[in-house]
């Protein structure tokens, strides 16, 4: 840290009282000067209540509704609205796109680059455009919901190839593949799985025959695909700048045994699954790519302002956010991806996969690759807690250990994070 940072993080233990508290240290450390500013300036104090959470736990929700507010909603968001927070319009412009008919408001969607005062000088040149196109495609049908339908009916490139990332028993994978098919497009479909397949044949009986049909549908099936490192990858070597779509479903870094995935330990290796996750496409997206990332908007895991978030930072432009309900693809069999899928096969039929989720907070998370031709520097990922962080950590499975086991969990659990910082998901 810098020493200014430093001294601010200095201030707010000295004020708070918990200088021997080296959860809240660790929190403290992976903000941003912005939100230590924020919290020096607030009333906010980490203190232990009836709700049975550590003061990390309290500051790491602290902090993270901080940068919450700074991102879109996480919830059903149209082209507009997603366009109005990212060029910061004003009402009355958003009033003005919402008039547009179907292919106007896709012009300016396409062409106006957010620079202030010359909305209405694309509005008038999209006008002029679609005014020339005698073959223009419903001209004059209602703007927004015209243009929302592509992302619910998936009406994507025909050509250009797609991947699924993170599929388990492959019926996503399917569910796209046939729809693919049903619309006479060409372009390659390729589904990957993070298990290797033996992995999967423990897991679902179905798998082999899930694969065959597959294969017969002309896509093309990878195991032990990590989606943050397919540039290295050579199973996909060659195939750079040829996705023009791409799926990425309830994306999760894996469980740490005992610690729940929002517990500020464990939790920054989520975000920096969907920050890798984005920069690794970089190199295969095509330039108007759609990447589609399903996810939940509740999910104290991979939070939904991770997905965004993430996106934004690596030039992909978040066009909308659709239900998942609604979406066209998405009745398939969802299943947990883990080794509970061996006993537990969640309720494929009910769309009910997680007991603990709200299917009605389902969300679609849309974006589009519009690159810049800048140069971007490293990812900034979050980095794990220290060695010294995680000896005195005691919640969760480490709350009652004695020194000798405590010791040994620790050490465990900092090897595995160093290996995740290090740019390997093992989830």
């Amino acid at each position: 840290m810098s020493p200014e940072k430093e001294a601010m993080v200095t201030t707010l233990i000295t004020k708070w009282m918990m200088g021997q508290d080296a959860m809240v240290r660790h929190v403290l450390e992976q903000c941003s000067e912005e939100e230590l500013t924020q919290l020096t300036t607030s009333k906010f104090t980490p203190i232990v209540d009836a709700s049975g959470m550590s003061s990390g736990e309290k500051l790491a929700k602290q902090t993270s509704d901080l940068r919450q507010r700074k991102s879109p909603s996480g919830y059903g968001t149209d082209h507009i609205a997603a366009a109005k927070f990212r060029w910061k319009l004003d009402g009355a412009t958003e009033q003005k796109l919402r008039k547009l008919p179907a292919k106007t408001l896709q012009y300016v969607l396409d062409n106006f680059d957010g620079t202030a005062g010359q909305i209405d000088d694309v509005i008038a040149q999209a006008a002029a455009a679609v005014e020339e196109e005698s073959n223009a495609l419903l001209p004059k049908a209602e703007g927004i919901t015209t243009v929302g339908m592509f992302s619910r009916l998936e009406l994507i490139d025909p050509v250009s190839d797609c991947a699924v990332f993170g599929d388990a028993n492959l019926t996503f994978s399917l569910r796209l593949a046939k729809h693919r098919r049903a619309l006479g497009h060409v372009g390659r479909v390729v589904a990957t799985t993070f298990e290797e397949l033996n992995t999967l044949r423990e897991r679902y009986r179905e798998i082999d025959e899930s694969i065959k049909t597959l294969e017969d549908h002309c896509a093309e099936v990878f195991h032990g695909v990590d989606c943050t490192r397919i540039a290295l990858d050579e199973k996909f070597k060659g195939m750079e700048g040829s996705l023009g779509a791409v799926y990425y479903n309830f994306p999760h870094s894996g469980a740490v045994q005992g610690f729940f995935d929002g517990h500020p330990l464990v939790n920054w290796r989520h975000e920096n699954l969907m920050k890798l996750f984005f920069r690794a496409l970089r190199t295969f997206v095509k330039e108007g790519g759609s990447v589609k990332v399903a996810s939940n908007a509740g999910a104290v895991g991979v939070k939904y302002y991770y997905i965004v978030n993430s996106a934004l930072e690596n030039e992909f432009e978040h066009t909308d956010t659709v239900p998942f309900l609604q979406w066209h693809l998405h009745r398939y069999g969802r299943s947990y991806g883990d080794r509970r899928d061996i006993s537990k096969r969640p309720d494929a039929v009910k769309n009910q996969s997680y007991a603990a989720q709200n299917a009605e907070r389902d969300m679609v998370y849309c974006f589009r690759y519009r690159p810049t031709g800048k140069k971007l520097g490293k990812p900034q990922v979050r980095l794990p807690p220290t060695l010294k962080t995680l000896l005195a950590c005691n919640d969760g499975p480490m709350r009652n250990l004695q020194p000798p086991a405590h010791r040994t969990m620790a050490e465990s659990m900092y090897k595995r994070f160093v290996t995740e910082v290090s740019g390997t998901h093992v989830g």
